[in-house]
This record gives structure tokens, C-alpha cells and sequence, in this order.
């Protein structure tokens, strides 16, 4: 088709483009409807989930009563229940191979399973026990060896041939809550104790780097699986903070909109995002460069939300909550599932890019920004967008009635970091 591209050949161009930029961001909203289904047969608060290396419709997860169960996603339904441990699953982990997987629990034990089930007439066994001096709060697999971790009162690297500790790793007296390895350089791993440090480990010397100390305790750490040196910290005091590790001084990013503590978070496989869960009953997705969410997620039966996890093809994320069950959400709200024709993923293609092109006009930034809070949310936030005005005011205030220079300004970024200990 021969095309004049000379503009002044259309001069509505921009108008009617966005109009078409207005119309996609309405539809968009219209169809963002993330909740797909909830799977449910666990007695008690799912407290811990663990992927599947290899498969992307199985998915394993450890409830408050010591079972573990593990769920086909394609057909959302339970495939094999264990009765692992006594008390609490504390923490759970894959092996790199997916053959077999790991748990601890309140029980002092550290059990490996195989992760196909029994054979007919065959019992229901873990393939190794070993009973440990303290309770274990956590467990993380090496992505590459035969090698685990576990967390405590200290950090315990385990050869998986061997019942005692190849190395144990400690700085400072307290119970450490979470021990993560790192995917790319898989020889460093970081730890959060209770005393509100974050801790991290180099294996191959045998001895911790460094820590930094921050305001209050952080509950999880995730490292990012595309830039080796980079974590999120899920931390008490309503905020996720991304650290690099090699500047610990200040956070890259501090990531604010949860109004209770953050229990737990995961990176999307792409590196680009996170999905953090919140003691305030709801999920929300950030992209790893901004400050605030881009979305949130919740329903009316969702409890406190203990754990998630966002699945390996990038699509979907898996919620476990207090109320017993599991939830399966779409990445991406308004994406729509299944085969699409050809003429439709170019539409959706042209939608996107005239969105990203009109993203900044106040019109479309409105229809795309607003979110549906539920009401306890919604008034917590506004407590405490006043409260933080009330902080900003006081010391300006000092600020203006102190000697020049006495009341120094403080960052945001740098405001929770209390010390870097090398």
C-alpha cells in the first residue's frame, strides 16, 4: 500500500491516537481480574511454599500442623500429602534436579523426601533424617551442588552425604530467621537475624563479609536472579529495601505502600519485578526501580499472607496465607490466558505501546494508577500519609529555628540504615 509519511497529511494523528490510548487503559482496567482459583486441603496456615526446578505445574507446600503437601497446577488439585514433621514446617527447598526435596521443622529434624510418591505397598518414608541440636527456622538448596543450608541459632552449611555440618557461620548471638543463596555467584548466600541485621556469608571462606543493621528486623531476603550482587529485604517496618552488596551504606531503592510488616518476597524469573506479602492481607507486585507498587492484590477471605512465590514461565504467583489456603494469581491482571490469534496479539502489541506512548497524561495516569482497596487498608494509609507529614513538618520546623547546619537533611534512603559492619 503506498503511504505518505509526510504528518501534515494527518493532522489528527495524536488525537485520535489518544483516544485509542484512553479507550485500551478503560478496557484494561475492565479486564483485570487476577484471581484464578485457590487450592485448598491443608488443616492449617500454609507456611512455607517451594518451587519445582524442573516442572512448572508442581509446586510444594508446608503447613503450621507438619504436613506437606504437593499440588499439580494444571490441575489444581493436591497429588500427594506428607506427614512430615511434629509442630511447624519451618522451611522448605528443592534439590537443583528436582528428584527430591527438603524440610524442617519445629521437630529439631531436617528431612529429604523423594519427590515422586511411594510405590504400591511402600511406606511413606524421607530418604535421610538428620536430627539437629536446635530448632531449625529455615532451609535453602545450592543451585549447583550437593550442598544446603540451614538457619538457627547459626548458619549451617550440610554436605548431603554427611549427618553434621560440613562449616557453621555466626556473628553475634540470635536467631537467625531466613538463609537464601545466591543463583548466579552461588557460593555467597545472605542470612536475616532477628537482631535486626542482615548477614552475609561467603562459603568458601568460611566466614561471614559483612552485615549491615537497619532500623528494624527484616523478615526475608531475595536475591535477584538476573544481577548477581542485587537483593530485596522484606523488612517489619512496612517497607521492602533493595540493597547491592558490594554499597550497603544505603539501599538502592526503598520500596513503600504495605501498611503492616512484610513476611516474605520473590523475584518474577526476569529480574524486573518482585511480589512481596504483607501481615496487612494483601499482596502487591513492585518493578524493581520504583518506589511504589504497581499493583495490588487481595480478596475478602485472604488472611495474613505468609509466604509467596512467583512461578518460573513468569505468568503467575502463588500466595499462602493463615486461612489455610493457596492462591493462584495472574502476573499480569488483565492478560488474557490461552491461544491468541494472530490479529489479536498485534492489537493487544498496538494497545501497549500507546499506552506506554500516553502513560504520563493525568487522564490515563488516573484510570491506570487506581486500585480498589479494601476499607482497613484504605484508612491505614491515610493515617499514615498524615503521620508522615506531621514527621516532614517537625523537622523542617527544627530546622528552621536551629543554628545553621545543626539538623542535618537525611535521605529517605538513609534514614533506616543504622550501621554497615565489615
Amino acid at each position: 500500500v503506498p503511504r505518505n509519511y509526510d504528518p501534515a497529511l494527518h493532522p489528527f494523528e495524536v488525537p485520535r491516537e489518544y483516544t485509542r490510548a484512553l479507550n485500551a487503559t478503560k478496557l484494561e482496567r475492565v479486564f483485570a481480574k487476577p484471581f484464578l482459583s485457590s487450592l485448598d486441603g491443608h488443616r492449617d496456615g500454609v507456611n512455607c511454599m517451594a518451587k519445582h526446578p524442573k516442572s512448572l505445574s508442581t509446586v510444594l507446600s508446608g503447613a503450621c500442623d507438619g504436613e506437606v503437601k504437593i499440588w499439580n497446577l494444571a490441575k489444581r488439585q493436591c497429588v500427594r500429602t506428607i506427614q512430615a514433621h511434629e509442630g511447624f514446617v519451618r522451611g522448605m527447598c528443592t534439590r537443583f534436579c528436582g528428584t527430591s526435596f527438603f524440610t524442617v521443622g519445629d521437630d529439631k529434624t531436617v528431612k529429604q523426601w523423594k519427590m515422586e510418591g511411594p510405590e504400591y505397598g511402600e511406606e511413606e518414608e524421607p530418604i535421610h533424617t538428620i536430627l539437629g541440636k536446635t530448632v531449625y527456622t529455615g532451609i535453602d538448596h545450592h543451585w549447583k551442588d550437593a550442598v544446603f543450608a540451614t538457619c538457627g541459632q547459626q548458619v549451617d552449611i550440610w554436605d548431603e552425604q554427611r549427618t553434621s555440618p560440613m562449616c557453621s557461620l555466626t556473628w553475634g548471638f540470635d536467631s537467625i530467621s531466613s538463609v537464601k543463596f545466591n543463583p548466579i555467584e552461588t557460593y555467597l548466600l545472605g542470612s536475616c537475624a532477628s537482631d535486626r541485621n542482615i548477614v552475609l556469608y561467603d562459603m568458601r571462606k568460611s566466614t561471614p563479609l559483612k552485615k549491615v543493621i537497619l532500623n528494624m528486623r527484616t523478615n526475608t531476603l531475595c536475591w535477584n536472579p538476573m544481577e548477581a550482587y542485587v537483593f530485596t529485604a522484606a523488612n517489619e517496618d512496612y517497607n521492602l529495601y533493595t540493597f547491592d552488596m558490594r554499597y550497603l551504606e544505603s539501599p538502592m531503592r526503598v520500596h513503600m505502600d504495605h501498611v503492616s510488616a512484610v513476611l516474605d518476597v520473590d523475584y518474577s524469573p526476569t529480574g524486573k519485578e518482585f511480589v512481596s506479602a504483607s501481615f496487612d492481607k494483601s499482596i502487591r507486585i513492585f518493578p524493581v526501580d520504583k518506589g511504589h507498587s504497581r499493583e495490588v492484590y487481595h480478596t475478602k477471605r485472604m488472611q495474613h499472607v505468609i509466604t509467596v512465590k512467583w512461578t518460573a514461565d513468569n505468568k503467575y504467583i502463588l500466595c499462602g496465607s493463615d486461612e489455610m489456603n493457596i492462591r493462584l494469581w495472574k502476573a499480569n491482571a488483565s492478560e488474557k490466558l490461552g491461544v491468541l490469534a494472530p490479529r489479536e496479539k498485534a492489537a493487544m502489541n498496538y494497545n501497549q505501546k500507546l499506552k506506554e506512548k500516553f502513560q504520563y497524561h493525568p487522564k490515563i495516569r488516573r484510570i491506570a494508577q487506581h486500585r480498589h482497596l479494601p476499607k482497613s487498608i484504605f484508612c491505614q494509609i491515610k493515617e499514615q500519609r498524615i503521620m508522615r507529614e506531621a514527621r516532614r513538618r517537625k523537622e523542617l520546623n527544627r530546622r528552621k529555628h536551629s543554628k545553621p547546619g545543626s539538623v542535618p537533611v537525611v535521605s529517605e534512603r538513609r534514614k533506616h540504615i543504622v550501621a554497615v559492619v565489615k
